[in-house]
């Protein structure tokens, strides 16, 4: 339905929102974008798994009818940090009320932000019920891109990508012959240690790994960025959005972040989205598309912009990469493995319990000893997880970074 404003043209009615894992990275830049064009969103959704004092803040300001928090702990906390004067908005609880949320009646987007394993269930359940979600959940494709895939083609949920690399291809394709297309080529950063001596990774600390040269994430994306693992989800996930062989995947680190992704095409030609690094800008594309809506992100200053470097990933340096391709080829749950080991090593990364270097090691103990099933069900991939998981945090703590093994 449309509506007349009044300068005479057609607007559309606001899209109803629902914001699954609200107080992210991800999810506070996507309410940058709602306070942007408050006439055009209605969110309806948001949820969080912990936060619950800045949901209970974003639950004043955007007057949702639900939200759905971690555990029945932190619905309390959430009663007891909501002012007398909110609105009045239901609560649910865990995976099942997460699901729940997802689905929520009238909702016609889903912005899926959760972080790891837990944004795969609700993102299943949206696309069974026909919604289009916008996903900036790497995992969920990662640990259940053949699962997503089947939904997609049996029924009518619509798949966006807001991850910038895969939005920077989405853009690329569009108006493009599936046929035409020759190889997708993903741009890393490289992240913080791109030209750090492989000798000094053992010193990586913590604080180190966080502080990323372009980007503004979370702490978990960022660690990812580090190892390169993000480049090795994002190969994976790409393969499912855009129905690709892996040999048709192509990664090349690019320092500047300006280039998001490239297409090359079979006549030869390259398509590039460039941009600054701005998440919004991709979140605004995957809720508006194929509309470009004004906005006053920050642009190129083309003055200043002096040189664009392209070069290929150092695999021996950034294991997580070739790992991840290795996860790919192998298919079956052993994404779901490697995600789960890394989710897993990377908490303890950054609890301090394991070294930088602890990371490619304990995902490649977990590929080597849990089984990997052929075609998995959900209950499968759920299993393979836990187990992978398991293994990572059960690994003893070892005695310097450089004897973990």
């Amino acid at each position: 339905m449309e509506t007349v404003s009044q300068n005479g043209t057609s607007d559309p009615e606001p899209r109803q929102l629902a914001l699954l894992g609200a107080t992210g990275s991800i999810g506070t830049q996507t309410l940058e974008v709602v306070r942007l064009f408050p006439d055009r969103f209605d969110v309806r959704v948001l949820t969080c798994r912990q936060n619950v004092e800045r949901l209970a803040k974003q639950v004043q300001e955007f007057r949702p009818a639900c939200v759905a928090v971690g555990s029945a702990e932190r619905a309390e906390a959430f009663e007891r940090v909501l002012p007398a004067d909110a609105p009045d908005v239901r609560v649910l609880v865990g995976t099942e009320g997460l699901c729940e949320a997802a689905t929520w009646p009238g909702v016609d987007v889903v912005m899926g932000a959760v972080v790891g394993f837990a944004g795969l269930r609700p993102v299943l359940r949206a696309l069974e019920a026909g919604t289009q979600v916008a996903l900036a959940n790497k995992e969920t494709l990662v640990v259940g891109g053949p699962l997503v895939a089947q939904v997609l083609d049996e029924g009518n949920g619509e798949l966006i990508p807001v991850d910038s690399e895969h939005s920077a291809i989405f853009q690329c394709l569009a108006g493009e012959s599936e046929r035409s297309v020759e190889d997708l080529v993903l741009t890393a950063s490289g992240g913080p240690f791109w030209n750090r001596p492989a000798e000094t990774f053992s010193d990586i600390t913590v604080e180190e790994a966080l502080d990323h040269p372009n980007w503004s994430m979370g702490a978990k994306i960022t660690t990812d960025s580090a190892t390169m693992m993000n480049k090795g989800l994002e190969v994976i996930e790409a393969k499912w959005l855009f129905d690709v062989p892996v040999d048709r995947i192509q990664v090349l680190v690019h320092p500047q972040s300006i280039v998001h992704s490239m297409v090359s095409f079979a006549d030869g030609a390259v398509k590039a989205q460039l941009g600054v690094p701005d998440m919004k800008v991709p979140i605004q594309y995957a809720l508006s598309q194929p509309a470009r809506w004004p906005a006053p992100h920050e642009r190129l200053d083309w003055d200043e912009l002096s040189r664009l470097d392209f070069e290929r990933p150092n695999l021996d340096k950034f294991p997580c990469l070739q790992l991840a391709y290795d996860a790919l080829e192998a298919g079956g749950t052993a994404p779901a493995i490697l995600n789960a080991a890394n989710e897993a090593a990377v908490g303890r990364f950054l609890d301090e319990q394991m070294g930088f270097l602890g990371i490619p090691r304990a995902i490649e103990r977990a590929l080597g000893q849990v089984p990997v099933q052929a075609d998995p069900t959900l209950d499968d991939l759920v299993a393979a997880d836990a187990e992978a998981r398991g293994l990572v945090e059960e690994l003893p703590l070892p005695a310097s970074n450089s004897t973990e093994r």
